[in-house]
């Protein structure tokens, strides 16, 4: 089943504004304006690098769950990217800003980044493919969404703005976008109906949560 009839379409569907709400939301528009507040952007950092491990979890159990090799290896290689060069990414981020272990290490997790990382160690301890990968298509069509929508208005500097937004934009992650949705849209329709609703659930709790990230990110409280 295709992506563009499948399950992932109409879980997008069902997701309604919530879904609009990520794409338009300041957060990318600020980005590629190169007008995001650093304090925006190094609260956003510190939470968004606190889940990658999680994140690790999930797509490598994605990927041991998957049913052949053909299926796994785009998995490994955008494995690879995310402990590579976005784990990088963050690094860069807090030394440009100052930003010791020390100072991260004292920062407390937000509601919104506990249940994230609840979310993605729950549905990878699931056993379920397609709950994994519902959590991972909207961590990563959403963001493709919003990234390919302010590239062409996104400035060069300050550079991590530019960089964020190259990560989840372009031909490559594009790939991945589609090679998610198109196993989940073939495995989706081989499961029970409950464990398709399980995977419709994980969806729209992962659409509420990045909602919520980026809301969280201007948040004033230190």
């Amino acid at each position: 089943m295709g992506s563009q009839a499948g399950f992932t379409e109409s879980m997008r569907q069902a997701a309604g504004t919530k879904w609009t709400c990520i794409v338009n939301h300041k957060f990318a528009d600020e980005l590629a304006a190169g007008t995001i507040s650093p304090a925006v952007m190094k609260r956003y950092c510190i939470q968004d690098h606190r889940f990658l491990d999680s994140f690790v979890v999930l797509l490598s159990s994605m990927v041991a769950h998957a049913p052949s090799l053909p299926d796994r290896v785009p998995g490994c290689q955008f494995l690879a990217l995310i402990t590579g060069k976005e784990n990088t990414f963050f690094e860069r981020v807090f030394e440009a800003m100052g930003v010791n272990a020390d100072e991260r290490d004292a920062i407390p997790d937000e509601p919104c980044t506990v249940r994230f990382k609840e979310l993605m160690r729950d549905a990878a301890a699931s056993g379920s493919l397609v709950e994994m990968l519902s959590v991972l298509v909207v961590c990563e069509w959403s963001y493709q969404s919003w990234g390919e929508r302010v590239l062409p208005a996104s400035v060069a500097e300050p550079w991590y703005c530019q960089e964020w937004i190259a990560l989840h934009s372009g031909d490559y992650f594009g790939s991945v976008v589609r090679y998610l949705r198109d196993l989940l849209d073939r495995e989706a329709a081989k499961v029970s109906d409950a464990e398709l609703a399980c995977a419709k659930a994980r969806f729209l709790q992962a659409v509420d949560i990045e909602n919520d990230f980026f809301d969280m990110a201007y948040n004033t409280n230190p």
